[in-house]
């Protein structure tokens, strides 16, 4: 009995198909179909149990699976083509191995970052030497048309090795960010503030979603002329140490430490841009005597994923590319794909915006707790040129938050003007408007 009259369904199916690839009348049984199917096999698991983990948030475990389910494809390649071709590609085991152990060993034990950072140095090298002696076992082995269905394959891998490579070079050789601030231990990790100018109240400026301090470059020196102005990295952000995910509340305990920490006195002038506003809602619901006024720059309403028709496709959407981003950045692909700069595409800055992506719901649940601040100054900005459907009604809501508080919507601004364009003016105006208020007692205009 052949193989292809066995009781093996599968066998007698593929197997059909593997010898219709050969010429009528001959023996010679291709490998090709087995290759491209192997291909295919590993592709769709790995793209599988991706949307399986992808919920986890974890770098080793969506690396892990990727690996593992390309470490898959390649052992079936080589039993189908031992199996069903007069070319057995028998080699094939061999990067089989590689990936699908080094995939279950990422799952398995999950390592933490420094272990991570620390296989960067050695997977990149490890993966060029497996890649080149596929190489030459393709070259030896398998001629015609399969060998350009691999071809591409290992070349990717090579990519994959070589972007590996730059990314953790570049990362472990970058220069941190010039700057006067300080790190401060607020409780198992350190943060990096900034703090400029003198007087009081002091300014507080909490950036957006996945940005650091740097993001103020262009408001907080205006500021810093008239009184203390603070900016500082959130965990995960900038020269801040990593903590791992943290919600609304861990973050408005991490800044009250630091606050103490670095000695800047409260009560403070609150200033928060996009999601940086139900940071600064949480707090100031969480520390409520030491809030002298707020801005809100076109500030993330908490009910954002009923108000705002097209969020949760998006944050769902997003979500997924959260996931993948840490591993895409370990290969140096995200900063190409994205658009990032060298900085903002380190696993290190991707994790941290990763995770407080993944947080948001909770954060903006919790922001939602601040109904008001009495009669404390504040000012609304929005940008109304190009929002979201839903956005500009949204920020209709959070002038209610105080008694004493005005709403200025601007019609030419975009979102990321306002701290990084020619709305920056703006912004700092009305930063400028509620420290006047407060300081001397009279009503905003």
């Amino acid at each position: 009995m052949t193989p292809f009259t066995s009781a093996n369904p599968f066998a007698r199916i593929f197997g059909g198909l593997l010898m219709s690839n050969s010429p009528r009348g001959t023996s010679s049984r291709s490998p090709v179909l087995a290759i491209l199917g192997s291909l295919v096999a590993g592709a769709a698991l790995a793209i599988a149990l991706f949307f399986i983990v992808a919920s986890s948030g974890s770098e080793p475990v969506v690396t892990g699976a990727v690996l593992f389910a390309f470490g898959i494809g390649w052992g079936l390649m080589a039993w189908l083509s031992t199996r069903f071709s007069t070319r057995p590609q028998a080699w094939t085991a061999v990067p089989a191995a590689f990936l699908g152990f080094i995939g279950l060993g990422l799952i398995v034990f999950q390592p933490g970052p420094a272990v991570m950072n620390l296989l960067s140095w050695v997977w990149p090298p490890a993966l060029a030497v497996l890649a080149i002696w596929m190489v030459i076992q393709v070259r030896s082995q398998l001629p015609g048309r399969g060998r350009w269905l691999v071809v591409p394959v290992i070349a990717t891998l090579l990519v994959f090795a070589i972007g590996g490579g730059i990314a953790t070079v570049s990362a472990a050789t970058a220069v941190a960010r010039a700057g006067a601030g300080k790190m401060i231990d607020v409780g198992g990790h350190r943060l990096y503030i900034e703090c400029t100018g003198s007087g009081g109240p002091a300014v507080i400026l909490q950036a957006g979603l996945g940005a650091s301090s740097s993001s103020w470059a262009g408001i907080a020196p205006a500021v810093a002329a008239t009184t203390t102005v603070c900016t500082y990295d959130r965990a995960g952000h900038g020269q801040s140490d990593e903590a791992g995910p943290q919600d609304g509340i861990a973050l408005a305990t991490d800044l009250h430490a630091l606050l103490e920490g670095a000695g800047v006195p409260g009560p403070y002038v609150l200033v928060g841009h996009s999601s940086g506003g139900p940071y600064v809602r949480v707090f100031a619901a969480q520390y409520p005597d030491e809030v002298a006024g707020m801005v809100l720059l076109d500030a993330q309403p908490a009910d954002a994923f009923t108000a705002l028709p097209a969020y949760p496709g998006f944050y769902s959407t997003f979500r997924t590319v959260a996931t993948l981003s840490p591993s895409l950045a370990r290969i140096g692909l995200l900063a190409p794909l994205l658009g990032l700069s060298s900085d903002e595409s380190t696993a290190a800055a991707v994790r941290g915006a990763r995770d407080e992506f993944l947080a948001l719901p909770t954060v903006l649940t919790q922001s939602s707790a601040l109904t008001s601040i009495g009669d404390r100054p504040l000012i609304v900005v929005t940008a109304a040129a190009e929002p979201d459907p839903g956005w500009v009604a949204a920020q209709e809501s959070l002038p209610r938050l105080s008694t004493a508080s005005i709403h200025r919507v601007l019609a030419t601004a975009t979102h990321n003007s306002l701290i990084s364009g020619v709305d920056t003016v703006s912004s700092t105006q009305a930063i400028l408007d509620v420290l006047a208020s407060v300081r001397t007692g009279t009503a905003l205009r």
